[in-house]
């Protein structure tokens, strides 16, 4: 392991940018003590231990937009010596054990993780600007994910006989891990979004090779640490860092078995692609352009309490929110003031504060992407409520990613950023005449991932729930329930991850046929 004290030698070559600025900010970022800043080690066979080669990524703070930290980025051979653990331990007896022996692993795995929760939270927050008000769940949920999936050894030891339908033997049906897994996460949701494919892979008995995103190397490590603590044998769980394109090593390594990717919908199809070549299962959950419909009955007080956490989490960084608000013609103005008024009220400002609700973009990339399409609004005659342009904030954050959280209203269905994922603070308020058209227009996007119909009756909500052609659908709230099956219809993925379905994904089944 590497620490920021002993990598003076890390530290030099990336050559942090000067501090230009003064301010809260610095200080606060000045007094944080975090357990990894620059590394030089990767994660293999139950150990850290040196990369292969000497090529370095950066991490840059987006609130700030200096470099911080940096890792090593991964070559082929840090991949060959990953999977090979992997596959040691896989076949060396992992597989093998009884699935409530690896629940008790899981368990042990989340009171770890438990312990480090803040640090975990405040790594993340300088990696992508999370607010710390999200951030700080992280290890919360994290955990929860391994206690849930702990539950489920039951079902795998559950004995499955089933016989003939006109009789004369019966069928024994094996359950089998698929083999040795490779994971890999993307930057909004860097601890959680690759728990959700590690929880279950280890309790079917794979093995896995992570790979986390670029911008946010750094705050996994600390899950690695909780899994070395709880005594997980080595070679189960190994991470390596590197950019994309060590990513694309990975899928297509021989020794892979299977591939778990969260990320865009573009590098999803290349995945799918090169998992089709291969005949090699793969899980994907992908990008979103979701809708909220207010069916005239809305609570628009209730809908307000709401409305960040549905319609613009994480600043707008969240692949299922809704950010399209449909609005019925009779309402529309008033839901138009209801959503300005609301997300103008949100604090924007340091991540590290805690009353900040709105943080910067989590990188300068998805920064100039967010403002190149509140241009395209412009252009297309959208009308910003509020917001609209990029962010000058002061007190140490003049270099930061800082996009206005903005509405748009008359926006029209062929919009852009109606129809196109932006993943920012942008929410696009659409006008319907009657529920049929409501409907039509939440299914008239590539996308199917997240939903929402805010109504006063829960049956008729339930109703238009039900004709929304997406993954998931919240009524009047969203949230993720770690048993119940989330993944995406159309461009928005294949599989679904969550619940029992998200652990038969890493199962690969046998029938033993005889006769009673």
């Amino acid at each position: 392991m590497t620490s920021a004290a002993d990598s003076t030698t890390a530290t030099e070559a990336i050559g942090q940018a000067a501090a230009s600025f003064s301010g809260p900010a610095v200080d606060a970022r000045a007094a944080l003590t975090l357990p990894y800043t620059h590394v030089d080690d990767v994660f293999i066979d139950g150990a850290w231990v040196p990369a292969r080669g000497t090529g370095r990524n950066p991490v840059t703070d987006p609130a700030t937009g200096q470099v911080w930290g940096s890792v090593p980025d991964g070559t082929p051979k840090d991949i060959d010596a990953a999977v090979g653990a992997a596959r040691r331990a896989f076949d060396g007896g992992w597989s093998r054990l009884a699935p409530s022996e690896r629940a008790a692993y899981l368990l042990r795995i989340a009171d770890e993780v438990d312990k480090r929760a803040e640090e975990l939270s405040l790594t993340n927050t300088r990696e992508n600007g999370s607010p710390v008000s999200e951030s700080t769940g992280a290890a919360a949920n994290a955990a929860s994910i391994f206690r849930y999936f702990a539950t489920l050894a039951d079902y795998l030891e559950r004995e499955d006989v089933r016989p003939f339908p006109r009789g004369g033997g019966e069928s024994v049906v094996r359950r089998d891990p698929v083999g040795v897994c490779a994971l890999i996460a993307p930057w909004n949701f860097p601890i959680n979004l690759m728990v959700i494919k590690l929880a279950p892979a280890l309790l079917a008995g794979c093995t896995v090779v992570m790979k986390p995103a670029s911008p946010t190397p750094l705050s996994f490590r600390l899950i690695v640490d909780a899994v070395a603590a709880a005594g997980v044998p080595a070679g189960v769980v190994n991470l390596v860092t590197g950019s994309g394109r060590l990513g694309d090593t990975l899928v297509r390594h021989p020794g892979v078995d299977k591939v778990a990717f969260t990320g865009s919908t573009p590098v999803g199809r290349k995945i799918a692609a090169a998992c089709g070549e291969l005949l090699r299962p793969v899980t994907l959950e992908l990008g979103g352009k979701s809708s909220a419909i207010v069916l005239p009955d809305a609570d628009l007080d209730a809908m307000s309490s709401g409305l960040v956490r549905s319609c613009m989490r994480n600043t707008g960084q969240t692949c299922y929110i809704s950010t399209r608000i449909l609005a019925p013609a009779g309402r529309y103005d008033e839901v138009v003031d209801m959503v300005t008024a609301t997300i103008a009220a949100g604090v924007q400002g340091d991540p590290l504060d805690p009353a900040t609700v709105f943080g910067p973009a989590a990188t300068e990339s998805q920064y100039r992407t967010v403002l190149e399409y509140l241009e395209a609004g412009r252009a297309e005659g959208a009308r910003a409520t509020t917001g609209g342009r990029a962010a000058r904030l002061g007190g140490g954050l003049e270099g930061g990613f800082f996009v206005e959280p903005t509405v748009f209203a008359d926006v029209t269905p062929s919009m852009r950023i109606s129809r196109e994922e932006i993943f920012g603070p942008v929410i696009s308020v659409l006008k319907y005449t009657d529920v049929d058209e409501a409907v039509a227009l939440a299914n008239n996007t590539e996308f199917g991932l997240g939903g929402l119909v805010f109504g006063t009756d829960q049956d008729a909500a339930l109703a238009v729930a039900d004709r929304m052609d997406t993954g998931s659908v919240g009524i009047n709230f969203f949230a993720s329930n770690h048993s119940a099956p989330f993944g995406g219809r159309h461009n928005s993925g294949l599989g679904t991850e969550y619940g029992i379905e998200g652990l038969n994904a890493y199962l690969s089944y046998k029938s033993i046929h005889r006769r009673p």
